[in-house]
């Protein structure tokens, strides 16, 4: 059974998205000090309440919203899945908002769009409540103290990570800068990244090896480290794969994970039964209603115009997201119709709906043109399901899986730490999971794994940064459907690397400069 975390209401923040808003403090009757002081206890729902800043818009239901922005538009999860999955290649959106028909068209971005302001502020609301409470941690006892205080830091290093992720650069904003009166300076992408890297170095001897079901612990640790060191060339110039080889390393060896026996076991109503699953981000179709986690995959990607939502444990379909050959065409060799994707054993090549939908995406506005995924569900594997509004599908941020390919990437890249006859027994693991055939050694190449990230990873917030990392995001060498807002794909600029700065940030902070190109 879903060991939920009960979120309470303790923090009410009043954050705007302003950078020169960083030092705002909760407003509550009592201090986060004299509440802790009086109640040490308190500690469960203060930390619950900063892990649902990463899966809910608000603590008041699905309509409030933490921040000075749409509550159903602008949760964390729903920015990493439009601006990971919908500017790549892998799955696009119909509904043609402006903003978001700007990022599934990779074209004409701008810092206005909203999109992008949305995440930004959701990155700066969860940094400051994280200092806010590790500043009061310095005068307080709690019990687990050292423990808390490692998650907290893991989670205010997550929103830094994609910070410069998205962005490149912006502002430290830490517990020693607290009420700072002046706007903070702006911080490189090479001092974000060995700011990230010396938080979780610090931290990986002092978090517990387990700390229960959607809690980070020593593996999320450990793993967001090799996601850091992965892309550090991308970061910082400077490849650091050794690094990642090692750090994933012990989260395969000493995690305690191992593979879902079904593909699907991971994307269900009752996921949190997987033993893959690293680190989720919870939801709750009564406790954590949210039109940002999986609910927006999950009914974004159905509609009843062409199939039953209660076979996917659906109340409604948004008829929203739908993938193009460019990715489905990716399984059993390169499929170029229906037909040899129906009769394709990858049991991951049939998560997709085909009936009355056509297999070109010649308009990305029409619902029948290309297939939606049909993935992630509300159903359960092991019981029966009630159908709800929201879904009760935890969204697996971190699993074992990603963690094979990982370390089979960094093997094909050389690092030593990483040997090829590992890898290839774990990529087969991850391919014989899912009935496809397995490999061999010297089919193991850079142009393998990219692929095989997509036939494994669809609509789990990796492209964008996957696609970055090879070097086939931006320029024409590698197209796909509406890429570059044609219809076959064309060229997009360098500068598409990284999302602009959004303008109400530079307007806040005069010391932000905006990113080359924008």
């Amino acid at each position: 059974m879903k060991k939920f975390l009960i979120l309470i209401l303790i923090i009410s923040a009043s954050f705007s998205g302003c950078l020169s808003d960083l030092d705002t403090k909760p407003e509550v009757e009592l201090t986060l000090e004299e509440l802790l002081k009086q109640d040490p206890n308190a500690i469960s729902g203060i930390l619950s309440r900063l892990y649902a800043s990463y899966a809910l818009s608000g603590v008041q239901g699905p309509g409030s919203s933490d921040i000075d922005d749409d509550a159903g538009e602008s949760p964390f999860l729903r920015g990493i899945i439009n601006l990971q999955d919908f500017t790549s290649d892998g799955m696009k959106n119909r509904w043609g908002d402006d903003g978001l028909d700007q990022l599934t068209t990779t074209s004409n971005w701008d810092e206005n769009n909203k999109f992008f302001r949305y995440l930004y502020n959701r990155i700066y609301y969860t940094i400051p409540q994280a200092n806010n409470l590790l500043s009061v941690m310095r005068n307080v006892t709690v019990n687990d103290q050292e423990n808390i205080i490692s998650e907290v830091r893991f989670l205010r290093a997550l929103a830094y990570y994609y910070l410069i992720d998205a962005f490149g650069n912006g502002v430290l904003a830490t517990e020693e800068n607290i009420g700072t009166s002046q706007p903070l300076p702006q911080a490189s992408r090479q001092e974000i990244f060995n700011y990230i890297e010396s938080e979780l170095l610090a931290i990986e001897s002092t978090i517990a090896a387990s700390n229960g079901y959607g809690r980070a612990n020593k593996a999320v640790v450990q793993m967001l480290l090799s996601k850091l060191y992965l892309n550090a060339e991308v970061y910082t110039g400077t490849a650091h794969y050794n690094e990642a080889a090692s750090f994933i390393k012990k989260v395969i060896d000493n995690g305690g994970y191992s593979l879902a026996p079904e593909f699907v076991n991971n994307f269900s109503g009752d996921n949190d039964t997987s033993p893959e699953i690293i680190f989720p981000l919870i939801a709750n179709a009564v406790n954590s209603q949210s039109y940002g986690n999986t609910t927006y995959i999950i009914n974004g990607s159905l509609s009843s115009d062409t199939m039953n939502l209660d076979d996917y444990g659906a109340t409604g379909g948004w008829g929203g997201h739908r993938a193009s050959s460019g990715w489905y065409g990716k399984y059993c060799g390169g499929v170029t119709d229906v037909s040899a994707l129906i009769a394709c054993s990858d049991e991951r090549a049939k998560l997709f709906w085909t009936e009355n939908h056509a297999f070109d995406m010649s308009d990305y506005k029409k619902w029948t043109d290309g297939f939606p995924s049909i993935k992630f569900r509300n159903t359960n594997v092991n019981g029966s399901t009630t159908s709800t509004e929201f879904a009760n599908t935890d969204f697996p941020l971190f699993r074992l899986a990603d963690a094979y390919l990982i370390y089979v990437e960094c093997a094909i890249r050389g690092a030593s730490s990483a040997d090829m006859s590992t890898a290839l027994n774990y990529v087969n693991m991850v391919r014989s999971r899912s009935n496809a055939s397995t490999v061999s050694l010297s089919e193991l190449t850079l142009n393998f794994i990219i692929d095989e990230r997509a036939r494994e990873l669809n609509l789990e917030g990796h492209r964008r940064s996957d696609l970055i990392r090879f070097g086939m995001f931006t320029g024409g060498n590698y197209l796909w459907p509406w890429k570059g807002n044609t219809a076959n794909g064309t060229a997009i600029p360098d500068t598409y690397k990284l999302f602009p700065i959004p303008l109400t940030a530079l307007e806040a902070n005069p010391n932000l400069t905006q990113n080359p190109g924008y």
